[in-house]
């Protein structure tokens, strides 16, 4: 297949989110990978992260721009929505703001699109996460390419590949308090013995 010469931006959140998706964007486009994830926390687990996907995209030849941690900036725009359920506005929020960077950094270094991988998790909703890609290629006017992954078993398959690649398998999405609502999900699932 010919490559076609469109430079691609992919946001991704981590090596096991971004092996399925990489596989079916890198025969279409010249890829980078995109690593800014500000919500991933505590440090030791954005490291952990970010690690894995650096030694990935070397291994297979992938570029990979790893953009800031900023925390601060982050907590600032999620401030209010702290209580809120995984999948509800505090995940919108820290979506705008991933995505949005993602298409600044783009629009400002000649990529041609941009898009994420959040869309493989069956814990994302695509219409939300799309909706708010298609809003950040208006604010920078870069193309946006849609997506969800997670169709036709992606989110499987992915498992597989990244079992298979030996990858580093967070158990929640990245944000502290993603972290303890897995927590408890796990606590009731024990207690109860739900599989």
């Amino acid at each position: 297949m010919v490559k076609n010469q469109e430079k691609m931006l992919l946001h991704t959140c981590c090596a096991p989110c971004a092996i399925f998706v990489v596989q079916q964007l890198v025969e279409h486009y010249d890829l980078t990978i995109f690593f800014y994830n500000p919500n991933i926390q505590p440090d030791q687990e954005y490291q952990k992260r970010k690690a894995e996907v650096v030694n990935w995209a070397q291994k297979i030849n992938i570029k990979i721009v790893e953009s800031d941690y900023d925390v601060a900036s982050w907590q600032q725009i999620i401030n209010g929505h702290e209580d809120d359920h995984e999948g509800g506005g505090r995940c919108s929020l820290c979506f705008q703001l991933r995505l949005s960077k993602t298409a600044e950094y783009a629009q400002q270094h000649n990529y041609d699109i941009f898009t994420t991988t959040m869309s493989i998790s069956p814990h994302k909703n695509a219409v939300v996460l799309n909706g708010i890609g298609e809003q950040a290629s208006k604010e920078w006017q870069i193309k946006y390419l849609p997506a969800d992954w997670k169709k036709q078993d992606g989110f499987k398959k992915a498992v597989v590949l990244s079992k298979e690649a030996n990858f580093y398998r967070q158990d929640y999405c990245g944000c502290l308090y993603s972290l303890q609502e897995s927590k408890s999900r796990r606590t009731l699932k024990e207690k109860y013995e739900i599989i």
